[in-house]
């Protein structure tokens, strides 16, 4: 505990990291909050999980005061992830008797009216939090402190005009934290315009690569989720989390996994947040350990023990690869990723293996069975054919009914009334 008194760490949030049990701080801790603590406008270059949510929350915790407004907002790209944090903070800020609030959409938001009356600080995600601005139930007059994590997601996402709109109606005189993975030309944006002065934070990555094991199989199309149903039943693992590029083949993944007696969730963006919930309480209660999900949903989510992540479909990016990696092989413990290759992913996965970042090793293919996955959607099912059949009287003056706006074409191109 005195290497998080040395940081300057007030006696209230030290005896919480006492019964918490935190040892040391993390390589962004230790780096950033001297200087939050000084006021400082900080810019931290750090993973999911390095120890973010601690570092802003000390500065938070020293500023603000009960009972005087919303004097910090943190803006956070999923509502997982504002979930996350809030939670988090609470736990930092229980002896100091601040309110903290989280605000997301996909909830009523009358009672996120009622609870902002009483908050000193706010967490949430830009959407929701520009309603409430708009709507006039939230001001930022004694805003202190605006904390951006996960900045790159948010602009990733599109949202960097909602992000933007709000830090317009945030005072000047303000202290302004940015959280990023990776840099890019819109975080630079940020900085330029928004910041004053920033200190440059860079730590390394949170994944021990002496920890984590890489490999992939190159497979036919034809048996890619044959060889991740083996692979899946053959493995000892804890938490598994198996990663697609879509909301569809999240959604055709996982049901398909359930046909073969494996217990998978999805999780993606497209769900309502109850529904979102629910799946996470199923995964930290144990009651399922394979997660099927979308990058965007993946990187607002808290899970522990992570052993082995899957990538079914290939990131576009060596930067999404890594964060997905990312998710296993912390705090000491070992970790494997595994990758499924086919003739489609060629020309995304040698974007991973031409910088000589990782090391991937190539695994034969084992003997599997060939399976009949069903990677139909509801969608098409309804019009009783295969993928491949056509409408019946199909002919090139064929039109989608007019009472059908969401009439889609074989091979799910869809078209609009002109």
């Amino acid at each position: 505990m005195n290497e998080f008194e040395k940081l300057g760490i007030r006696k209230e949030l030290l005896s919480v990291l006492e019964e918490m049990q935190f040892e040391e701080p993390s390589d962004i801790q230790r780096e950033t909050i001297p200087l939050i603590l000084k006021g400082k406008d900080v810019i931290g270059h750090a993973a999911t999980g390095s120890g973010k949510t601690l570092a802003f929350s000390s500065g938070i915790i020293e500023s603000c005061l009960p009972g005087k407004g919303v004097q910090a907002l943190v803006l956070a790209p999923t509502r997982e992830l504002a979930e996350q944090i809030a939670k988090a903070m609470k736990k930092f800020a229980k002896n100091t008797g601040l309110k903290i609030q989280e605000i997301y959409g996909g909830v009523p938001i009358n009672p996120q009216i009622h609870a902002i009356r009483a908050a000193d600080v706010v967490v949430g995600t830009p959407g929701r939090i520009l309603d409430h601005l708009n709507k006039r139930t939230l001001d930022f007059f004694e805003l202190k402190i605006l904390v951006l994590d996960e900045a790159d997601r948010m602009a990733d996402m599109g949202f960097l005009p909602d992000v933007e709109n709000i830090i317009k109606q945030c005072p000047i005189k303000r202290q302004t934290l940015l959280f990023s993975a990776t840099s890019s030309p819109d975080i630079e944006y940020i900085e330029k315009k928004y910041m004053k002065s920033p200190e440059y934070i860079s730590v390394k990555k949170y994944v021990d690569s002496s920890k984590l094991k890489q490999c992939y199989y190159d497979v036919p199309n034809h048996l890619k989720f044959s060889l991740l149903v083996h692979l899946l039943k053959n493995e000892k693992s804890n938490i598994i989390m198996v990663f697609c590029n879509t909301r569809r083949n999240v959604d055709l993944v996982a049901m398909n996994l359930k046909r073969y007696d494996l217990n998978s969730l999805a999780i993606h963006g497209g769900l309502e947040q109850g529904k979102r919930n629910r799946i996470m309480e199923k995964l930290h209660n144990n009651q399922v350990n394979i997660l099927v999900c979308t990058d965007v949903a993946a990187r607002g989510l808290d899970i522990k023990n992570v052993t082995h992540v899957y990538n079914y479909d290939i990131p576009k990016t060596a930067e999404e690869y890594t964060h997905r990696i990312g998710r296993t092989a912390r705090a000491g413990k070992e970790g494997m990723a595994i990758n499924i290759v086919t003739n489609r992913d060629y020309e995304s996965f040698g974007k991973i293996m031409n910088p000589g970042e990782h090391q991937i090793e190539k695994r034969e293919l084992p003997k599997i069975e060939k399976l009949s996955p069903n990677f139909q959607d509801k969608k098409r099912q309804s019009f009783g054919r295969s993928h491949h059949q056509k409408p019946q009287g199909h002919n090139r003056n064929f039109r989608r009914p007019s009472s059908n706006r969401n009439f889609r074409r074989p091979h799910g191109r869809s078209f609009r009334r002109r």
